[in-house]
């Protein structure tokens, strides 16, 4: 392993997560939680439904905050920071990819990937000349010009994971990416994401019911019982 790829982009440490039931009782989603992405690994998450997957994920992303523990994105702790700053580092050094693409409806697929760079404040000929490069790199460089509703669901899927890479993250967050996908556009999803976290250098942490996608990472973690355990899922290291 490279020098690189030892670089952690992405460290959570004794994280722990809780809500209040509807009784007034504490739940406790994520029990001292702990894991470390390197720059250019990809991690699959796996687990039973309801096993606090997802809010893992956010808990990460620092879209929420944990209840203990703490976390380091690209280097930089997040404990403490203010909300403001916070939405700064997460914007600078995280993407996200949901089940569901998010894509703006009214505008092409060239200036959904553009939208984020724009609100960072990157000009119009800078901002679309990385979104050709993004786009093309997800294979829809014949597609740029359409909107969502006249692109596929995996061509919508693959726009948002443009639109996701768009600010150059050091880490990739994707959360059931291909959950809405039939199986033909979901190996084809899984292919260039297990393709990204390598030629983008990026720490990439998927959340995922499906085993062809975690087989496809150099990591598969199962969450149970709020903590993370080394799955057996085929094909993860």
């Amino acid at each position: 392993m490279s020098e690189a790829v030892r670089e952690f982009v992405l460290e959570g440490e004794g994280l722990v997560k809780e809500f209040r039931g509807g009784d007034g009782g504490v739940i406790r989603v994520l029990d001292d939680v702990s894991i470390g992405v390197h720059r250019g690994e990809m991690v699959a998450i796996v687990g039973e439904s309801g096993a606090g997957k997802s809010t893992l994920l956010h808990v990460l992303g620092a879209l929420e905050r944990p209840s203990a523990g703490r976390i380091r994105l690209a280097g930089q702790a997040v404990e403490g920071l203010p909300e403001e700053s916070l939405d700064g580092l997460r914007n600078r050094t995280v993407g996200f990819v949901f089940q569901f693409h998010h894509l703006l409806r009214e505008f092409s697929a060239l200036e959904n990937v553009m939208m984020p760079l724009r609100i960072a404040g990157e000009t119009i000929p800078r901002a679309k000349e990385r979104a050709m490069v993004l786009l093309e790199r997800v294979g829809l460089a014949a597609r740029v010009h359409h909107r969502p509703g006249a692109l596929s669901g995996g061509e919508q899927q693959r726009t948002a994971v443009a639109r996701a890479l768009a600010a150059g993250p050091s880490v990739l967050l994707a959360d059931e990416p291909s959950g809405n996908l039939d199986r033909y556009n979901a190996e084809s999803l899984h292919d260039l994401f297990a393709e990204l976290a390598h030629d983008q250098a990026l720490g990439l942490v998927v959340v995922t019911h499906n085993q062809s996608l975690a087989a496809r990472a150099d990591r598969a973690l199962s969450l149970e019982g709020g903590r993370l355990v080394v799955s057996d899922v085929p094909g993860g290291a």
